[in-house]
């Protein structure tokens, strides 16, 4: 099977003529809405004109610059010291960075007139963009002058943007020195990732104590960089308004602080039962004084349930099916088109993504597969991504962008389709390891993201006095974790590095991408709740679901399925079935 996604559906090469009339072809293009910026908010004629304008010209830029843009990620992605793509992303930044001048101008334009409603009543594309209109007024309060936004924008590409560039080099690059069959090897850090995995209790451990070794390397680089970007999170957040950056992101995911507060309150109730799981999961490995961080996802009974890369396509493409057609169709498509690039590798950054190609309607995918059940789960954890642009490939462009908590949803729901698939299948033993993996899981995203949360907020509120050192940001993480996790991890073996290579911390734009997470866990829990109920009906109730999530907020998006997230009751129901899943758990490994 080809392991190595294809990415000519984009571009060719960086060297075609394809990329580079495309490069210059974007220059004209912003060159133009610049001048057409200048003029149309001169007056206030021709409104439903001059907004319809608006829409087509920014659609035709959008779809175009992230055609480029994705192309240079992704490239990146599987190779951080690729030449050609960090020339071309710095080149890109820069072009792009004249667009903002005025692109904030009509924005402004569009808040400052009156009688909106009516104007967007003349138009059927008015009113399919209706949701984008009013949103751009919501947030025109937080815009500043176009020479401010400009000034911002060209700041980034020397500060944010180039201090995630460091981050992802030194992180991407780094190899850990460890001994493996009495031979010393210096390996990547993925590498090491997936040794958590193990099944030998020695080989985990060791591989812990290299990888938090190795980070001695990188630390003091890795640390500038999340001071540079929180550093300027929290100054552009104060010139603009916004009473911190987790103001900004719950606008931003146009989701209310009363909904983050309903479902904090029900997982915080929700602690104890998950470190119960944890103590007892410390116990079947041996340990007395709760779970080592190294043995958080160490396998806890025998159970082969190894795949390889095709026996994990075909087990997820078969099971999608059983949810829908269209579903399983999609998969296999990914698959075999070669939207995914499998196996880690040295300059490959860690972790998995998926990015949506709303442009030709496509998908890429990026995993470190091991040949592990999780790795399975992460395969359909990132289809199911991909399967939620599929969705909205009929929408504009300008309604296909969606808010990070929705966006974790449809991945879980996949996730979820597996594991129960998988159970169904199982021997005692691996259902019991089956059973232990969704544990282990949802204790990632409700434990752990949790204590990504707190330190994340502790630490924007240190930045704000002064850059913390590596030590004080250790601290801060081992802070968070205590927290969280309580007495279900054993305290001295806890994992100060977490900031390090976690992706998640270095993007400027998307602050606190850590609650989002146990959003979609949970929203998908309630969703997978009504599929039990309805059947296979449910699928087409599913897909208009994720069609829609692009054009309305969250709080509407729940609506349509008849979910109150306002309401603490929701969260806890939710959790009941993970706390459920842990007393069986619990019950059979006494057994």
């Amino acid at each position: 099977m080809e392991l190595n996604w294809s990415l000519k559906e984009i571009y060719p090469s960086f060297d075609g003529d394809e990329f580079k009339q495309d490069l210059n072809k974007l220059t004209d293009i912003i060159e133009e809405i610049n001048k057409w910026a200048l003029e149309a908010t001169k007056n206030k004629n021709n409104l439903v004109e001059k907004l319809e304008d608006y829409i087509n010209r920014f659609t035709k830029v959008t779809d175009l610059s992230t055609r480029i843009s994705i192309f240079i990620n992704l490239s990146l992605s599987v190779n951080t010291k690729d030449k050609n793509a960090l020339r071309y992303s710095d080149i890109l930044e820069k072009k792009l960075t004249n667009l903002i001048g005025s692109s904030v101008k009509f924005e402004r334009y569009i808040s400052s007139i009156e009688g909106l409603d009516e104007i967007i009543s003349k138009s059927k594309l008015l009113k399919e963009h209706e949701f984008m209109l009013k949103n751009i007024v919501e947030q025109s309060q937080y815009l500043l002058s176009d020479k401010e936004e400009s000034i911002i924008a060209n700041m980034k590409n020397t500060g944010s943007n180039a201090w995630a560039k460091l981050k992802d080099n030194l992180i991407s690059t780094l190899l850990v020195e460890i001994e493996e069959d009495n031979e010393i090897k210096h390996i990547p850090l993925t590498m090491v990732l997936n040794m958590a995995y193990d099944k030998d209790a020695t080989v985990r451990k060791k591989a812990y104590e290299a990888e938090i070794k190795s980070y001695k390397k990188v630390e003091e680089g890795v640390a500038a960089a999340l001071n540079g970007i929180k550093g300027e999170v929290l100054t552009v957040c104060d010139f603009r308004g916004y009473k911190s950056p987790l103001e900004k992101t719950l606008i931003d995911s146009r989701m209310s602080e009363e909904s983050l507060e309903a479902m904090f309150l029900a997982m915080k109730e929700s602690l104890p039962v998950f470190r119960k799981y944890l103590r007892r999961k410390g116990e079947m490995l041996g340990h007395k004084n709760g779970l080592p961080f190294y043995d958080l996802y160490a396998p806890v009974c025998e159970a082969d349930m190894k795949f390889t890369y095709e026996e994990g396509t075909k087990f997820v493409e078969k099971n999608f099916r059983t949810f829908s057609d269209n579903l399983g169709d999609f998969a296999r498509k990914a698959i075999d088109n070669h939207w995914i690039d499998v196996k880690p590798k040295e300059g490959k950054v860690g972790g998995a993504f998926c990015e949506n190609l709303h442009f030709n309607g496509e998908s890429r995918i990026l995993l470190n597969y091991g040949d592990n059940f999780g790795d399975v789960v992460t395969l359909a954890h990132e289809l199911g991504h991909g399967f939620h642009g599929e969705c909205l490939n009929n929408e504009a462009t300008l309604n296909s962008d969606y808010p990070m908590p929705i966006a974790e949803t449809a991945s879980t729901f996949c996730e979820t389709i597996i594991k129960k698939a998988a159970i169904k299948d199982a021997s005692k033993n691996e259902a019991l390891a089956i059973l232990e993996t969704e544990i282990s899981d949802c204790t990632q995203v409700i434990v752990d993201i949790y204590s990504r949360f707190l330190f994340e907020k502790s630490f924007f509120e240190a930045r704000k006095g002064s850059s913390l050192s590596v030590e004080e940001i250790k601290d801060l993480m081992l802070d968070a974790q205590r927290e969280a996790y309580g007495d279900g991890l054993d305290p001295d073996f806890l994992h100060p590095y977490m900031w390090t290579w976690k992706p998640h911390y270095y993007d400027a734009e998307y602050n606190y991408y850590n609650f989002p997470y146990a959003f979609g866990l949970l929203f998908a829990k309630g969703l997978y709740a009504e599929y039990l109920k309805k059947g296979k009906t449910f699928s087409k109730e599913y897909e208009k679901l994720l069609s829609i999530t692009g054009k309305n907020k969250i709080a509407d998006v729940a609506r349509a399925m008849g979910i109150d997230i306002n309401d603490t009751e929701f969260w806890r129901n939710s959790l009941k079935t993970i706390e459920e899943d842990i007393e069986e758990f619990i019950d059979l490994s006494n057994k």
